[in-house]
């Protein structure tokens, strides 16, 4: 196909109580005419994504470029506005019993796969034993539940066997993807070739994948939605060198990107008057930038070095020179874009090279001849960007107390390996997301009991403290809002004490897109939605 030009163009038990609930009145997606919804429909919309995923369905995968891809084809059972609230999609109304160990669900009705097969409560309880079983986060978020029962053609029931408090946040579309059954059904999931030619019942169907120019996706014609959506067309491009992906959106060769854009070209971005620069948080799945320490290394096992270390390097010269203010100063491991769980009165290690000295000698890590007290190896997570930059400095800051240090680079693959398998590190400069809740996101990088060798974006450091691992494990099935915030809040303190890592920014995500292009950040799923309301106006 070619691509067209965008300028051209019920339950039974007992014991369940309604704790969470969407009325099918409020739930239900009215269907209105053409003529009725005036908002403009046809065009085309390419989005660079940068970098090429593996998948285009996050089944049985977590590739942070696939985000913005999978949604749009296989949706999941909710949405989320703003505020978290989750909002119907293919479910349209909900119940979590009182002692949250039962989750129940109706399904839309009317909802057919792109192969014209009807949609059921089969495909939702196959997907989500799915998702436990061969999803790198699935794994964690559905490990409690023990059965997914099918009530009828259009309800079903999740039993867990521990309450699991942030669920209900967990079905976003590219989270939790629905897959049809009867093309899923006895394959093996993370090969099934509908991995890279997507089946759902989203807004758009797959056409075709080029390897490494795009991937296409047209109007699906018998949407549940209707009139959504509104394009004709959403190509997804992978250009990877900046300064194409500067040109690419500057001339309107993409209408959109995400990726890959120099920091030192944002602001003649933002003066270019068909454009628009947004750095609205992607709130689900916000990213944090930090050092993480191995503390199998004999100097950062040493809780002063650490503390020294925080003391030695200026955060708020990273946000201002590294990052050009596209940043926000971080002191703990929860972003502030993650702002229901966020703590800003945590302890702050302020830039003192005095205090860094003074801690280090009390260490007994004493200068030699040639100035310097010990070396350590610093490696970024990419071999250029802010990522190379941060690392740069820590050298240049930690070499003025004393500490050498050798910078290394290597690509993302290498750096993982050495990071995760090979443990041959000791400081690594890297960027993690916190996702839509702790336990998800933050609980992997601090649990002891997350100390996994060859399993990347888990606890690196190898870090250990009991404490810490009792208020994440309990935080983990608390289902009282108000006990659950005090118990992260009680985590952050002590591991901003302790110092396994030293969080750094919150890094600004930075969306450039042709001013005309609407409705294309709706919830926090931001562009990971299935994108069914963005439409191109003139």
């Amino acid at each position: 196909m070619t691509i067209k030009n965008a300028r051209a163009l019920t339950p039974t038990r007992r014991a369940f109580l309604l704790s969470t609930v969407a009325l099918a009145a409020a739930a239900a997606v009215p269907h209105m005419s053409q003529a009725q919804d005036e908002t403009p429909r046809g065009g085309s919309v390419s989005i660079n994504i940068g970098t090429e995923p593996p998948v285009l369905v996050l089944i049985a995968h977590s590739a942070g470029a696939a985000y913005y891809i999978s949604g749009k084809a296989t949706e999941s059972l909710l949405t989320y506005d703003r505020s978290f609230n989750p909002q119907p999609l293919l479910a349209t109304e909900w119940k979590v019993s009182e002692d949250g160990l039962r989750y129940w669900f109706k399904l839309r009705q009317g909802v057919r796969w792109h192969d014209g097969k009807d949609f059921t409560a089969e495909d939702v309880a196959f997907s989500i034993l799915a998702l436990k079983e061969n999803h790198p986060r699935g794994r964690a978020t559905f490990a409690s539940v023990q059965k997914a029962n099918v009530l009828n053609s259009h309800e079903v029931e999740l039993l867990l066997s521990k309450p699991a408090p942030y669920l209900l946040s967990a079905f976003a579309s590219f989270e939790a993807p629905i897959v049809p059954k009867h093309l899923y059904e006895g394959t093996k999931v993370a090969e099934n070739p509908h991995n890279v030619a997507p089946v759902g019942t989203g807004p758009y169907k797959f056409v075709e994948w080029v390897r490494g120019s795009h991937a296409l996706f047209v109007r699906n014609e018998d949407y549940w939605g209707s009139p959504k959506p509104y394009l004709d067309q959403i190509i997804f491009r992978f250009i990877i060198d900046p300064a194409a992906a500067v040109a690419a959106i500057e001339t309107g060769e993409v209408q959109v990107s995400t990726a890959n854009l120099p920091l030192t070209d944002i602001d003649r971005l933002k003066a270019n008057p068909n454009l628009v620069v947004d750095t609205t948080p992607a709130a689900y799945s916000p990213s944090i930038a930090r050092a993480e320490f191995n503390l199998e290394n004999k100097y950062l096992a040493d809780i002063k070095v650490r503390h020294a270390i925080a003391h030695a390097v200026d955060k708020d010269f990273i946000v201002n020179t590294v990052y050009l203010g596209y940043a926000t100063r971080l002191d703990g491991p929860v972003s502030p874009d993650l702002a229901k769980f966020y703590n800003p009165d945590l302890p702050k290690y302020e830039f003192n090279p005095a205090k860094a000295n003074q801690l280090l000698d009390e260490a007994g890590y004493k200068r030699g001849a040639d100035g310097f007290r010990f070396k350590l190896f610093i490696d970024p997570t990419q071999p250029s960007g802010p990522p190379k930059q941060t690392a740069e400095y820590f050298a240049q800051a930690l070499g003025k107390v004393g500490i050498k240090v050798e910078l290394r680079s290597q690509d993302f693959a290498t750096f993982v390996k050495r990071v995760f398998t090979d443990r041959d590190f000791d400081i690594a400069i890297e960027g993690m997301s916190n996702l839509y809740d702790p336990t998800v996101g933050v609980q992997r990088l601090y649990w002891s009991k997350n100390f996994k060798p060859g399993v990347p974006f888990t606890n690196g450091s190898k870090y250990f403290n009991p404490e810490v691992d009792r208020l994440l494990e309990t935080a983990a099935v608390e289902v009282d809002p108000k006990k659950r915030l005090q118990l992260f809040s009680d985590f952050q303190k002590l591991v901003v004490q302790d110092l396994p890592t030293l969080d750094i920014v919150t890094p600004s995500v930075i969306t450039v897109y042709d001013k005309r292009v609407k409705n294309l950040k709706i919830g926090v799923e931001d562009l990971w939605s299935n994108g069914a309301d963005i439409y191109f106006e003139g």
